[in-house]
């Protein structure tokens, strides 16, 4: 038999999976890395520590496995996205520690680029908001405050990436520096219409060309694993972004189709074709993981404090000693008893964008329980959700696309069974939770294997994608209606503070 190997590299923590042909989990490995706070609003990543806790995984599912290293057909990577690293192309050092996606010391440049009116001229060209969460702001930072950065890249001497690109610098020992399609799309340089990076962008943010990664379709030959790092030579045969990689693991191949991932924030996509628009409903419009040339497009939006809520009502409140007791003391009540909480810890992101919004708590009486404050907590990770595929529908439907048959579920918080039927009950369709649930790292695994031949199309992925559970509504239209409306008021009440 072969296998797959996936590299899982996160925010916290790097992963390996070892996969079987038929997408079933083999071994696992899993390794967490420090993360850096130097000052407020700064997050970093010290880029050895990334490489060297993936390395150790990659290592240790091999060992865990007992599998020969030349059983392995393929290896896919799929990786935190928007996190900044450079390095020397000569030394393979980094320049400094890596800016993560969640810092915040690009925002001036937004502004100033704001203030000069080129947000709609940015977001035409990228699909993105300009906003300090992606890579272009973070990679100015660098060049003007690293000493010595900016003359060094002029002259051609550095190389940038996300994290991808990093690790298929590593992986190669120096060979490859490439990205996808994926990850370039999320970096504020990358013309998601033209599929090239953008001269007029590269000008706006002041970085010089010859930093950039080559851009190659998700599932494309990346070189090789060197076989001194695993004791055989490995293809490299795909490369995404880690929400889409979950939306090609959820086999969500067709317009229309769409995945919501349920962790620490909710991430949603809604696979849109081969038609760009701007979204006039607060969306990003992104590159879906593609296995060979053309155009596609998904919507996306973000959720900033998922199952984050549960950990605040642990260690914030106090009302729970362990995650796992949310679920008991919510189903303790029939409901939230006109609770409702909006976690707006950090703001409010898809499809409001209101940074400055905080967290509230509305229609607390005398009768008002921890328990039905902490269903109103587990309630809010659907009420957020359903707010942003309800704006989705709305931007398929004034583009005459496919409408929004079922939601495909994955991450953690997916297992939580009446939370995915409040879900379901919310958005009037199917709410549908795979056997397999790691999607991030199976989407990685499919695209590798697609590129070695392993299959021959995506109609062969779908039909081993396989439904474990789905989640009917269970009320009519009127009555979640009413709901969605007391929910928006108190996001309008959150967003007066």
């Amino acid at each position: 038999m072969d296998y797959l190997l996936a590299l899982d590299q996160g925010t916290s923590s790097s992963r390996s999976i070892l996969f079987d042909l038929q997408g079933n989990i083999v071994a696992m490995a899993q390794q967490e890395f420090p993360q850096y706070y130097p000052q407020s609003g700064w997050v970093e990543h010290e880029p050895q520590e990334i490489w060297q806790s993936q390395l150790a995984t990659l290592r240790d599912v091999i060992r865990q496995s007992g599998i020969s290293p030349n059983r392995i057909v393929a290896a896919g990577i799929t990786n935190q996205r928007e996190t900044t690293l450079v390095w020397h192309r000569k030394t393979g050092q980094a320049l400094c520690r890596a800016i993560v996606w969640q810092d915040r010391r690009g925002e001036a440049l937004c502004s100033e680029l704001r203030e000069k009116g080129l947000e709609l001229f940015i977001q035409t060209r990228t699909g993105l908001k300009l906003d300090a969460y992606f890579s272009a702001t973070k990679l100015s930072w660098m060049l003007d405050n690293v000493p010595g950065a900016r003359k060094l890249a002029e002259q051609g001497e550095l190389a940038f990436g996300t994290v991808d690109s990093w690790l298929l610098w590593q992986l190669s020992k120096g060979r490859v520096h490439a990205t996808d399609v994926s990850n370039a799309s999320r970096t504020l340089l990358f013309n998601v219409r033209n599929n090239g990076w953008d001269p007029e962008l590269l000008d706006l943010f002041g970085i010089p060309a010859s930093m950039l990664p080559d851009v190659l379709p998700s599932s494309a030959f990346y070189g090789q694993i060197d076989e001194t790092i695993a004791g055989h030579s490995i293809p490299i045969g795909g490369v995404a972004g880690d929400q889409q990689s979950a939306l090609f693991g959820q086999a969500c191949f067709q317009p229309g189709m769409a995945k919501n991932t349920y962790g620490t924030g909710c991430f949603a996509l809604l696979h849109a074709g081969g038609h760009f628009r701007v979204s006039e409903n607060g969306l990003l419009t992104t590159r879906v993981a593609q296995h060979q040339d053309g155009l596609e497009y998904a919507l996306e939006g973000s959720v900033f404090i998922g199952g984050a809520v549960v950990q605040w009502l642990r260690d914030g409140l106090g009302i729970i000693q362990q995650s796992a007791q949310v679920q008991p003391l919510a189903d303790s009540v029939s409901d939230s008893d006109g609770v409702l909480f909006v976690p707006a810890f950090t703001g409010l992101g898809a499809p409001y964008w209101d940074a400055n919004a905080r967290g509230t708590i509305t229609g607390l009486s005398r009768a008002t329980t921890a328990a039905h404050i902490a269903r109103a907590a587990v309630e809010s990770i659907a009420y957020q959700s359903a707010a942003l595929l309800e704006a989705m529908s709305l931007e398929v439907k004034a583009d005459n696309g496919v409408p929004l048959q079922e939601l495909r579920v994955d991450g953690g918080a997916c297992v939580n069974n009446s939370l995915m039927q409040f879900q379901a009950d919310l958005l009037g369709i199917p709410v549908v939770r795979p056997q397999m649930i790691e999607t991030t790292a199976l989407g990685a695994a499919y695209l590798a294997g697609l590129q070695l031949g392993v299959w021959s199309g995506t109609d062969e992925l779908a039909a081993l994608w396989r439904e474990e559970h789905r989640f009917e509504p269970n009320i009519g239209r009127d009555e979640a209606t009413s709901l969605m409306e007391k929910w928006n008021r108190a996001v309008r009440q959150t967003m007066a503070t």
